[in-house]
């Protein structure tokens, strides 16, 4: 068995409260995908409305830890030797979410995806391999009826620009001084308000390649991870206790707040997103850095951080087999039956990224590091 805890000892210490932190987003994001079917597609009746923000908190995080973990590395490590540690850290379970997204795919025939049932399985195949890749692909080639970038795992997409920020930094952005970051995050901060005030009173979309999603993806990722690097760079975390009791209160607050306004007043809901992400998500992170945990709380917050990334990229394939158990059965939304179901893919959830977690992620990551960059 592989201890999550000392696999990798090749990068700086941890901010351990930020690894649980990311891990109760990751839980936030599973409680809101699985609420949507309660929801009916009415936002307003969405419990843990704000759950898919956890997304941009996601990248203001990455923002944050690559720029702490690399910035004084570049006068020893090439691209090549970045891209492999990133590689290394990410596409294990990209891989490991299109092959259970394959897995499940034909279980999910259903009214909710009619595509599926004329879809064929070398179609299908096709699709997997492209997704190990992580290429994006046209909606001319969608096979649920969604128009996702990665039909078979959709919250892939988020990798997908991920991907681009790791590249980006690497190419540019860690050249920057602090001011033109500073600008940069001030403009895209711009953009961002402008979308969610343009957009329907959101931030939600960037899961498809077509243009406007396009957009929205690139407009969510360019201040929360610009103004991680800023964080990282220029506040000095300070001596905070119960830094991980509060960031989570305010975590969940802010990810679970009900959709503010109404259809006619929209504006509304996007001031409320624009905040939480221009102020909500950095005060959160400066509070997480500057709180230490010890005993049996850091080892729940180390649980958490190994957990997040595995239950992220995996719980969306058994909540599509969830959402097609419904609409085939035409179950009733709050009955006792539906409601036991969604706890119980709450659950199947986390015991399944807990077991890829242990079992695969960690190993296999651990292997590649041996392998190709080496113990420092």
């Amino acid at each position: 068995m592989t201890d999550l805890s000392t696999t990798f000892r090749d990068s700086k210490n941890h901010y351990v409260i930020l690894d649980g932190l990311r891990g109760i987003a990751a839980i936030m994001v599973v409680m809101f995908h699985i609420l949507e079917t309660f929801a009916i597609g009415d936002p307003y009746k969405q419990l843990v409305n704000h759950g898919y923000l956890a997304v941009d908190f996601f990248f203001m995080l990455s923002g944050f830890v690559i720029a702490y973990a690399y910035d004084d590395r570049w006068s020893t490590m090439s691209f090549k030797e970045f891209a492999k540690r990133r590689l290394i850290r990410l596409h294990p379970m990209i891989i490991m979410g299109m092959l259970v997204g394959a897995i499940l795919f034909y279980f999910q025939d259903s009214p909710m995806f009619p595509p599926i049932a004329d879809t064929p399985i070398l179609q299908m195949l096709l699709v997997t391999l492209i997704g190990f890749t992580l290429i994006p692909i046209p909606p001319s080639m969608d096979i649920r009826g969604w128009h996702e970038m990665h039909p078979l795992n959709g919250p892939a997409w988020s990798l997908f620009f991920e991907y681009v920020a790791n590249i980006l930094y690497a190419v540019a952005l860690r050249k920057l001084s602090n001011v033109i970051l500073g600008v940069l995050a001030v403009l895209s901060g711009i953009a961002l308000v402008h979308m969610a005030l343009s957009t329907g009173g959101d931030v939600i979309g960037g899961w498809s390649l077509a243009p406007k999603q396009i957009w929205i993806g690139s407009v969510r990722l360019l201040y929360p991870f610009l103004t991680g690097m800023l964080i990282s760079r220029l506040v000095k975390p300070g001596n905070i206790k119960n830094a991980f009791l509060y960031c989570t209160l305010i975590l969940v607050v802010a990810l679970a707040m009900p959709r503010l306004g109404t259809p006619e007043s929209e504006w509304m809901n996007g001031i409320y997103e624009s905040a939480v992400i221009l102020f909500i998500f950095p005060i959160v992170i400066y509070l997480g850095a500057s709180g230490t945990v010890s005993g049996k709380l850091k080892s729940f917050n180390k649980f958490l951080g190994d957990l997040s990334y595995p239950l992220y990229i995996t719980h969306y394939t058994v909540v599509y087999t969830y959402m097609a158990w419904v609409t085939r059965n035409n179950v009733e939304i709050n009955s006792t039956k539906n409601i036991l179901m969604a706890s119980a893919v709450f659950v199947i959830s986390i015991v399944l990224a807990f077991f890829i977690a242990k079992w695969y992620d960690a190993p296999v990551r651990k292997w590649l590091t041996n392998k190709f960059i080496g113990r420092s």
